[in-house]
């Protein structure tokens, strides 16, 4: 990847021998690699067990959890806040395998509607809650420096599964307390 790199910066017309280029390639091979981390993980190895028996049927929510990604189509970043919420049904999950999961799918090349889904899907398939809700809302660099350039343009996505979908009341309940401050 460095070579391939090395051959980009050449034919945007950079000089890749000057001293503030010359480390440049390996540097952005680092960061790649590092930023797309999530294809070698997955939700099992996360979880690792930690699923606990409890009669607890009232909703989790984690909310807040930092958002970092790659938009797929123009390999700029995106970020904003991230918020997971489930309804246990017997079981409940160590509550840091959330952001956890929430990173693994971010360090992939995405859409912000393909990871809000596959973040609640995996919670949904993994847990087997009455209900999953996800929530993220993030500025994406690819609007706000090039295109349309909005700056202050913040895309909405949600995944309702469940009582969450099927109840309204569960609904508003979980989308009142993630925008309460």
């Amino acid at each position: 990847m460095i070579e391939h790199i090395r051959s980009i910066l050449a034919a945007i017309g950079e000089d890749t021998n000057r001293d503030g280029l010359q480390n440049t390639p390996k540097r952005v091979d680092s960061a790649l690699r590092y930023l797309t981390g999530g294809y070698s993980q997955n939700p099992d190895q996360i979880l690792n067990g930690a699923l606990f028996d409890v009669a607890y049927d009232e909703m989790v929510i984690v909310k807040d959890i930092e958002v970092f990604s790659l938009c797929e189509h123009h390999l700029l970043p995106f970020f904003g806040k991230c918020h997971v919420a489930y309804i246990p049904n017997g079981k409940i999950v160590g509550l840091s395998k959330i952001p956890r999961i929430v990173d693994m799918y971010a360090k992939r090349l995405q859409v912000q509607e393909r990871l809000t889904t596959e973040i609640a899907e995996t919670i949904n398939a993994k847990i087997k809650p009455k209900g999953v809700a996800v929530v993220i809302e993030a500025q994406h660099l690819c609007m706000i420096m090039r295109g349309v350039e909005k700056q202050n343009s913040v895309a909405v996505t949600s995944s309702m599964l469940g009582a969450f979908k099927d109840n309204q009341n569960t609904r508003n309940e979980f989308l009142n307390l993630v925008h309460k401050r």
